[in-house]
């Protein structure tokens, strides 16, 4: 005969409110709902903050600006041209500052 198990129920995970966070700031809405909620008092703005570097969210933001400044290079005429060279330096210059910003928080 087959036992039966005695307990009721298993805690398999637990989650802290930084992982839950985590998974809702995929896209520019849920960031906007986060910072509602900051500004509410409805969620801990140091749990958001952990949770936005826990998802690499300034990685993935200055990806973006990286990805346009290689393309603005690629995309130039010339590689000499001042205004494109400094279209993608700045470019590259605010990967970079998204970068430190989250280094300060």
């Amino acid at each position: 005969m087959e036992q039966q198990p005695k307990a009721l129920a298993r805690i398999g995970h637990i989650e802290t409110g930084v992982e839950r966070t985590a998974t809702t700031t995929a896209g520019g809405e849920d960031l906007a709902v986060l910072a509602d909620a900051v500004r509410r008092g409805g969620a801990d703005h140091d749990d958001i903050v952990q949770a936005l570097k826990a998802a690499r969210v300034d990685e993935a933001f200055a990806g973006v600006f990286d990805a346009a400044s290689e393309r603005a290079m690629d995309a130039a005429d010339d590689p000499y041209d001042f205004d494109v060279r400094l279209h993608a330096d700045n470019l590259a210059g605010a990967a970079g500052d998204v970068r430190r910003a989250f280094q300060w928080l």
